[in-house]
């Protein structure tokens, strides 16, 4: 089974050529995502590259290990959602490079996990930069979905926003502005919560 999959990352690995754009991966290096390997692969060639392969476990997961950017987003498109362990995922965020990898993986990969809410409410309440970016883009996704919180989660989610809107990383101020207007959109209620909490630190609600 090991040498099967090992077998598949290298024939991966060395499909990335075909897929090489100097261009992107010297646009990724300017703005400081810097890879070990970065073949500057769009995402829709890695995304036809993992419908093309399907979901798949093991092979998620050793792709995860390589220290290649194409791996590690590939990995999020194929890991199965209703079967990773919150475990694997935790391990996952640990070893979370950088904001396009946090949030490739929040789009791929964590939104759909049975526990998202939980996995977001904690993240966003870390003090570490990433998580709470990761956790702002997949309550993002989870209200653009008409996925409503209960009371408490409505009361730690504005408490959070409100503070990463006040925060330095201009990446979390964004991911946290843009879920406070996906929070909004879920109705009329919403609406006034949102705009009295953005105005309640004087900042002007998009």
């Amino acid at each position: 089974m090991n040498q099967e999959v090992n077998e598949q990352v290298k024939a991966i690995k060395q499909s990335f050529r075909q897929m090489m754009d100097g261009a992107v991966a010297q646009s990724m290096r300017e703005k400081g995502l810097d890879y070990h390997l970065n073949w500057g692969a769009t995402l829709l060639r890695l995304r036809e590259k993992a419908d093309e392969l399907g979901k798949n476990y093991n092979l998620a997961i050793a792709l995860w290990k390589e220290n290649v950017r194409e791996c590690k987003i590939l990995a999020t498109m194929i890991m199965p959602a209703d079967v990773v362990l919150p475990e694997v995922i935790d391990i996952w965020m640990e070893q979370t490079p950088n904001s396009e990898i946090a949030e490739q993986a929040a789009f791929n990969l964590y939104q759909y996990l049975p526990y998202a809410p939980a996995k977001a409410y904690t993240w966003i309440a870390s003090d570490k930069e990433l998580y709470q970016l990761c956790g702002f883009h997949i309550l993002s996704r989870l209200f653009m979905n008409g996925q409503e919180p209960n009371e408490r989660g409505i009361n730690e989610f504005i408490d959070q926003a409100l503070a990463a809107l006040q925060g330095e990383s201009m990446t979390v101020r964004k991911a946290a502005m843009s879920s406070m207007q996906r929070f909004a959109e879920l109705g009329l209620m919403y609406q006034r919560l949102a705009k009295s909490a953005i105005k309640s630190i004087n900042l002007d609600f998009l």
